[in-house]
């Protein structure tokens, strides 16, 4: 029997661990909160006339818990375990480490106290006051030094591709926060922005674009070209497409923000250049769908038996719908339908919930058992369960909204032959009440998967140990 080198580097994943679990935390705190103002859009009332209650102050509340503490705890942990096995060397730091994990768990608390309270800046996947803001910047450069470290002391030559749209999301996030969050404090819990008037709203959409573009699609192409090939056991379908992929994108989407203010005070200029850069942009996101699904070629009977690599695959489909979509609504006479309506809810969710959802938890169910010592999670027909939960759930809620919103669109704009509005709003408003419900209930069957796949962590983890990972003595490819 071979005893293990004592003196080779262990893995650090007692950090991976700890985000690992508060991914799926932080998931079911998340979706809770869409139930709730899902509910409170079908019946106002369940507000009970309590203002931190209100739709108003726990909506930016449920986007800020799910992008940044159940995306963001998903990234660090994708990010820190795969760094290190692809690089073959452990965390450049384990006590920068652990402030990360342990700040941002300050930030996700200080969150969901301010909001509720009202303290808010009002810029949308911003709206956190001045004092957290600056603690995010204090733990992103700590995170930028532990990534970038660790892949500067690498065992291996090569940078495989996950690590460069690891690195490309950490970059551009860092660039995007400190530029929009520019802000002149009044107060403990009060600022107001260094920009004025359309240059805010120009900034504001850059930025809330590109949270999209490198928070929720750079850093979770990451986890795809990572946890896909070895949940299939095929290597990437091609890696040249994935370099090319890459480049187009990072490039491309930093160029898009402006068709979020498609007839607005914003010069026409600027907003045409949104529009043609939204429809480049559905190129290279179409690359990285392809590249990812067809790593199952030759593979392809997994599907039938392996639920993890389903939420990895139909994560992926989901991801190439919402990138056909994004671009289609970016043009102005589509654009002049959609604007202000549930479609763009529509739109959202089925990026959030089918695409970052999805593969999120594709990927900690591919982590977990490992970080624990187990083969596989303590139910895989819970994982089962889970995937047609969470599917059916999607599939009714952008359903609805796509239809609500359509709809919407129509009314508002449909004038009688003496020029008069044929609706008032509030008619449109009561057609969309029986669609509100159906959201409402898709929304629950996702929560219902989250609250499976809490249990099935929590057994897991329990069930397993706490397990030290050596370095390999000879550096192979992860």
């Amino acid at each position: 029997m071979a005893f293990p080198n004592q003196s080779a580097t262990v893995y650090n994943d007692s950090v991976v661990r700890q985000f690992a679990i508060m991914t799926v935390v932080w998931g079911v705190v998340g979706m809770l909160v869409g139930v709730i103002i899902a509910a409170q859009l079908a019946w106002p009332e369940l507000n009970l006339g309590i203002s931190w209650l209100s739709y108003g102050r726990l909506r930016p509340l449920h986007t800020n818990a799910v992008i940044f503490a159940f995306g963001g705890c998903g990234l660090f942990a994708t990010s820190f375990y795969v760094v290190q096995r692809t690089c073959q060397v452990r965390l450049f730091s384990d006590g920068l480490a652990s402030f990360i994990f342990w700040g941002w768990q300050l930030v996700i608390l200080s969150a969901a106290i301010s909001l509720p309270l009202g303290f808010t800046s009002g810029k949308e996947y911003a709206e956190l006051e001045w004092p957290i803001d600056i603690l995010i910047t204090l733990i992103w450069v700590a995170y930028a030094v532990v990534f970038f470290g660790t892949v500067g002391t690498r065992k291996v030559k090569h940078i495989y591709v996950a690590n460069w749209f690891f690195g490309a999301f950490i970059l551009a996030v860092a660039i995007l926060h400190l530029v929009n969050s520019a802000a002149i404090p009044a107060g403990a819990m009060k600022s107001y922005s260094a920009y004025a008037g359309v240059q805010d709203a120009m900034v504001q959409w850059w930025y809330g674009h590109n949270a999209v573009g490198f928070f929720l699609t750079a850093g979770f192409l990451g986890m795809m070209y990572y946890f896909i090939p070895k949940q299939a056991g095929r290597p990437v379908y091609s890696y040249r497409l994935s370099i090319v992929h890459f480049w187009a994108l990072i490039f491309t989407y930093m160029w898009a923000g402006p068709h979020h203010l498609h007839y607005t005070a914003l010069p026409d200029w600027t907003q045409s250049v949104g529009m043609v850069f939204s429809l480049i942009l559905l190129a290279p996101s179409w690359g990285g769908m392809i590249n990812g699904v067809m790593t199952l070629s030759g593979a392809w009977h997994k599907l039938r038996d392996d639920p993890i690599l389903r939420f990895l695959i139909v994560s992926l489909s989901f991801y190439g719908m919402s990138t056909f979509e994004g671009p289609m609504m970016s043009i102005k006479t589509v654009n002049a339908l959609s604007h202000y309506t549930d479609w763009t809810v529509g739109h959202v969710h089925s990026g959030a919930l089918g695409w970052v959802g999805l593969v999120t938890m594709g990927s900690m169910y591919y982590l977990i058992p490992k970080l624990f010592g187990q083969k596989q999670m303590y139910s895989v027909k819970a994982i089962e369960v889970h995937f047609w939960t969470a599917t059916i759930g999607i599939v009714i809620y952008i359903a609805a909204m796509w239809i609500a919103g359509v709809m919407q669109g129509l009314m508002w704009r449909a004038i009688n032959a003496d020029g008069t509005l044929t609706y008032t709003f509030v008619e449109s408003v009561k057609a969309t009440y029986p669609f509100y419900v159906l959201r409402l209930l898709g929304g629950l069957l996702y929560l219902v998967g989250m609250v499976i796949m809490l249990w099935n962590t929590l057994k897991t983890a329990t069930a397993g140990r706490a397990v030290s990972v050596n370095v390999p003595a000879a550096a192979a490819h992860a």
